[in-house]
């Protein structure tokens, strides 16, 4: 098991892939105790059987990744991953580089039937037809020594990784369904996806209240919340939760005092920075101007869903399922069933590839131009 550790060595081996239709990649990394991910390990392998598989050890010192960003940059070479997101946002966070072109064998493998998220080690035993030793999945990944069973682990993620993308690109040409999961990628590969805005914080954070003054509250805090924990890289929730934030919007606290009736805020978050940073965030949210109250997207709580519709709908979408082999969830939610079945059109199941594999039938349906029949086991759509 070969382990690179300078940059001289990273740069030979970029080299040796120059020329290859694709490589796959992985990543080790920690998160439990920071903000961004740190980087703990990256796998890298070429194609073939006997292709070069590798290890590459980010921590050490003087070791430099432009050769591998280099070969990222690299439009002629496929980068192929699993699952994707958290191993892009470590590079782009890191290096400002997004891999392209990019291949989510997840996402293919959604798309080919093989069910909703589905795991690496459910391709490995499906199309590899191999075995995968998780033993060292819960592993301190930025220990130093790696033991054996750790490198035969973390390479297992990319040699595996070829014959899995091998067959599903195969597939996807054979399906005519490439163009979907470019589609699916095109989120993957902005890098608006990987940048966490302050200001944007807020809309994760699941209220009762739809006061536009409350949610100012809410707001400046979810906003102090997140500038504090990325300046000094710990989790957001080091910080206070998301009960702790909701309360202190509640209780609106003026003073320590006031802080310390929290039943719910850290003990280290009733004193110093984080207390000063809680108690202005509530002034500026009881200050914000009326013109500049947040709204609550509540639009599809308000949405008056015909009951019968969405049934038929999600009827047809069965019936779609079964047929396209595609995973209901990853062609209309629940929750875009029923807004199309409220008289939204702007949802994703009415776009894209989804419009072609359901939406279109979708809109006939609501229009009463198609019916739905039962055939044995079966659900047909009948022309009216």
């Amino acid at each position: 098991m070969q382990t690179l550790y300078t940059t001289d060595e990273l740069a030979q081996f970029c080299e040796r892939a120059k020329g290859k239709p694709y490589i796959t990649v992985d990543t080790e990394f920690l998160r439990e105790r920071t903000y961004y991910s740190k980087l703990c390990l990256v796998q890298l392998a070429l194609p073939g059987a006997d292709g070069e598989a590798v290890l590459l050890d980010p921590l050490v010192d003087g070791l430099s990744l432009d050769p591998l960003m280099d070969l990222f940059r690299d439009e002629s070479i496929v980068k192929v991953f699993h699952a994707a997101r958290q191993d892009l946002e470590i590079f782009y966070i890191d290096n400002g580089v997004i891999p392209t072109p990019l291949f989510d064998t997840q996402v293919a493998a959604m798309v080919c039937g093989f069910g909703e998220q589905v795991g690496y080690e459910t391709l490995v035993k499906k199309i590899a037809k191999q075995q995968l030793d998780k033993s060292s999945r819960f592993t301190d990944w930025s220990r130093r020594p790696l033991t054996d069973a750790q490198k035969t682990y973390a390479l297992a993620d990319v040699t595996h990784l070829r014959d899995i993308y091998e067959y599903l690109s195969a597939k996807l040409e054979e399906t005519g369904r490439a163009r979907w999961v470019n589609e699916e990628l095109a989120v993957l590969t902005a890098p608006e996806t990987y940048v966490t805005k302050p200001e944007d914080a807020w809309k994760r954070v699941k209220t009762r209240s739809a006061s536009p003054r409350f949610l100012a509250i809410v707001s400046r805090l979810a906003a102090f919340r997140e500038s504090y924990a990325q300046e000094r890289n710990i989790p957001r929730n080091r910080v206070f939760k998301d009960d702790a934030l909701v309360e202190l919007a509640s209780t609106k606290p003026a003073n320590a005092q006031d802080l310390g009736r929290s039943r719910l805020l850290l003990r280290e978050a009733r004193k110093g920075p984080i207390a000063d940073g809680i108690l202005a965030a509530v002034q500026e949210g009881l200050n914000m101007p009326k013109d500049q109250l947040p709204k609550a997207d509540d639009l599809r709580d308000k949405l008056q869903v015909n009951p019968a519709l969405a049934d038929l709908l999600r009827v047809l979408l069965k019936a779609k399922t079964e047929k396209s082999g595609v995973a209901s969830k990853l062609i209309a939610p629940a929750s875009d069933l029923d807004a199309i079945a409220a008289g939204m059109r702007d949802v994703p199941a009415l776009s894209g590839w989804r419009r072609e594999v359901f939406g279109l039938d979708a809109l006939r349906l609501c229009d009463g131009q198609i019916a739905l029949a039962a055939k044995g086991k079966n659900v047909e759509v009948i022309e009216l």
